[in-house]
């Protein structure tokens, strides 16, 4: 999601869950943009806040999907973020930034920081309850995970810089669930149905850190 107003949701692919089937352009043709989406929109994301600034009245923040860990060695993350964005040049000056993974109460948070209730800036830090960080960016306090981190590494596409962060601080509370973007709408994982279930006995046994 950017803060552009009306925009939609950037979408990064955390887990696959189809009920039907898409067309698929054939090999050697070009995307368009609108088949790209529509399948997007069933790819789950976990929606969080990436917010930077160190001061009152110059801190800004928007809502993505685009946000996953990068290495445990060193501790990294990464997230895209449309240039476009009134965080994009804040994060390049300020060399920070922090990802606020939200719960399935921040819907309202979510919509806030993207934009599409025309609250703009440091006003959206008006709504959620926040601290500072160690990087002295805002820290959503009941974020389902937070990653407070210096900005390590930027790559650029057409329309994105992907941020990487060293990460520096990390909090999370154990007793919320997280907020999911999935076919166009904010979902809590408990209403997410039919999950996989690894009846395999070998596939038990196969460690995640294997894949991870």
């Amino acid at each position: 999601m950017t803060d552009r107003q009306g925009a939609g949701l950037a979408s990064h692919p955390v887990s696959h869950i189809f009920k039907g089937t898409i067309p698929v352009q054939g090999q050697g043709m070009t995307v368009d943009a609108q088949s790209f989406k529509q399948a997007m929109r069933h790819c789950a994301g976990a929606v969080a806040l990436v917010t930077v600034g160190r001061e009152p009245g110059q801190r800004t923040g928007l809502t993505v999907t685009s946000a996953c860990s990068l290495s445990d060695n060193p501790p990294s993350v990464l997230v895209c973020v449309n240039r476009n964005a009134s965080a994009h040049e804040r994060i390049r000056a300020e060399r920070h930034f922090v990802i606020n993974f939200l719960n399935e109460d921040h819907a309202l948070l979510a919509l806030t920081f993207s934009g599409q209730k025309g609250v703009n800036g440091d006003d959206r830090f008006g709504f959620g309850r926040w601290t500072t960080g160690a990087t002295g960016a805002p820290v959503l306090e009941d974020a389902v995970a937070a990653f407070d981190c210096v900005l390590a590494q930027e790559l650029e596409t057409k329309t994105h810089s992907v941020f990487i962060g060293e990460v520096q601080h990390v909090r999370a509370v154990t007793t919320v669930d997280p907020l999911i973007y999935l076919r166009s709408g904010f979902q809590s994982v408990r209403n997410i149905h039919d999950p996989i279930t690894l009846g395999d006995v070998d596939a038990r046994r196969v460690s995640w850190n294997e894949f991870s």
